[in-house]
């Protein structure tokens, strides 16, 4: 039989194989009518792009779902601020850059609404809604009195029109606003004047635009393909869902509504007589339209009352809205949790779980995008209008600016749902060589040596008052510790035992 098995190896590797691994590229009945273009997401997005952008905000207004996944997206993304800790080798000169760096933000907004951390929180929340955000380099007069002269300007992703797509008088190619020399690289935005959906901006709107050299300009974007220019909302695969489940929800609250309304309704045996409504309600008509507390109302000969049964919504109700709920949370890369605020059916391990894996996604775009789109060209930016304006006095950067720009950007901490397990975690790798404790005091969103400068400041306060405090980890456990009673009282209630 061994001309059977050698028949059964070639079939098995055969044409017939092949064709299961290829399911998907086959048009038999199943698969049909389905028949995507071969497009590149480039013209998806400047053919799609203005209403999409449109759609998006409005759901993200108008839906509460919507409204709370942007919210949990950016509190996650930036918290409190993605924080810069200086890597300089002297430590006079990194105290001073880092202290000089701290007032500055508060400067750095150019509508003055917010400081450096507070726009990365608005581009976050751009990023899910738009999906971009640009954000302009402005050098400032030293008349304007800054203590560095440079302030960052968001500009919404409207501003920069998907529709200019030509060549430049320079030889140029423009795609969707953006200008590219010969061999791809940007050299220039063509920003719009004016919002062109901002009613309140005095002056008749015009297609004219301004041109923006790339070195002042951040383009802050997730490019999810090779090649994409712009950016797509974060919210966009999850945006039917969510419009058409706000619809539902519609529907079911007016249907209640309508049904609450009529509380009964009154039949009589002799339809030739006036309607209900012809009638207007008196005391002693016999009819009624309304029901109000402590009612008794007496019908006329003939006149009975049913009382409305409305229907319930079912009992797959909850059960439909849990799915497509889960579904929108998967689509949105964010926990069902964080959507909803809904935890019922939530337990330790299953948040834990949840969690790991959003915060590696959290933290790949924390890297990858906020860090190195918005806070590392900021900060070399900042670096040197700060030494040419003297508001730094750093002599050889000219000759090696790359000595002094080296950073390390801090995210905000993971709270985690058992802080104790994490922290006793943390210490026994450290313990354990595993990792440092710069490491360590980093994953906590602060920087170590701030911390050290802070703890050398307490204890030589604490050395100065005379004060002691007891830090061994054995001598308390949290707020069911025994306290330890001196020794002159421990003798005391040894005597009054005996």
């Amino acid at each position: 039989m061994a001309w059977l098995d050698a028949f059964r190896r070639r079939k098995a590797g055969g044409p017939t194989a092949v064709r299961a691994r290829l399911e998907g590229a086959m048009s038999q009945r199943r698969l049909r009518g389905w028949q995507p273009p071969l497009e590149n997401i480039n013209s998806l997005v400047a053919s799609g792009g203005p209403r999409l952008l449109a759609r998006s905000r409005e759901l993200v207004v108008t839906n509460g779902y919507a409204a709370n996944a942007c919210e949990a997206f950016a509190s996650n993304l930036v918290g409190d601020g993605i924080k810069p800790s200086s890597l300089i080798e002297d430590p006079a000169l990194r105290d001073q850059v880092q202290r000089l760096w701290l007032a500055w933000t508060d400067e750095a907004d150019a509508d003055g609404l917010t400081d450096f951390y507070g726009l990365q929180a608005m581009v976050a929340r751009e990023m899910f809604v738009a999906g971009e955000c640009f954000v302009r380099l402005r050098p400032r007069r030293p008349e304007d009195g800054l203590l560095v002269p440079i302030q960052l300007q968001l500009l919404q992703s409207e501003m920069l029109p998907f529709e200019k797509t030509e060549t430049a008088a320079n030889g140029n190619r423009i795609r969707c606003g953006i200008e590219f020399d010969a061999i791809g690289r940007r050299q220039a935005y063509h920003f719009r004047r004016r919002h062109p959906g901002d009613s309140t901006d005095q002056g008749v709107f015009t297609s004219e635009t301004v041109r923006v050299p790339a070195g002042d300009v951040l383009h802050i974007y997730r490019p999810i393909d090779a090649g994409q220019i712009r950016g797509l909302p974060h919210v966009a695969p999850a945006m039917v869902r969510l419009f058409l489940l706000d619809q539902y929800d519609d529907a079911e609250l007016d249907r209640k509504k309508t049904a609450a309304m009529f509380a009964g309704f009154i039949t009589k045996t002799a339809p030739e007589e006036q309607l209900m409504g012809e009638i207007e309600a008196t005391d002693d008509s016999g009819a009624t339209v309304s029901l109000e507390p402590g009612t008794l109302q007496v019908l006329l000969p003939g006149e009975d009352v049913k009382f409305s049964s409305p229907a319930d919504v079912g009992g797959g109700y909850e059960a439909f809205q849990y799915r497509t709920l889960l579904s929108v949370s998967a689509s949105l890369g964010l926990p069902y949790h964080l959507v909803t605020g809904d935890v019922r059916q939530a337990n330790y391990s299953s948040l834990r779980a949840e969690l790991v894996e959003f915060r590696r996604r959290v933290e790949q775009l924390q890297h990858g995008v906020v860090a190195h789109q918005l806070c590392r060209p900021v900060w070399a930016r900042w670096l040197e209008t700060a030494v040419l304006s003297g508001a730094l006095e750093i002599p050889d950067f000219a000759r090696s600016p790359a000595r002094y720009r080296p950073v390390n950007w801090i995210p905000p901490r993971w709270d985690w749902v058992d802080p104790l397990k994490d922290i006793q975690a943390q210490v026994l790798a450290m313990e354990a060589g595993i990792v440092s404790r710069r490491k360590v005091v980093q994953a906590t969103g602060y920087d170590v040596e701030e911390i050290d400068r802070e703890n050398a400041t307490d204890a030589a306060r604490v050395a100065a008052l005379g004060l002691h405090y007891r830090t061994s980890p054995g001598e308390t456990q949290g707020a069911r510790a025994t306290p330890t009673q001196r020794p002159e009282a421990a003798a005391n209630d040894t005597s009054e035992q005996e």
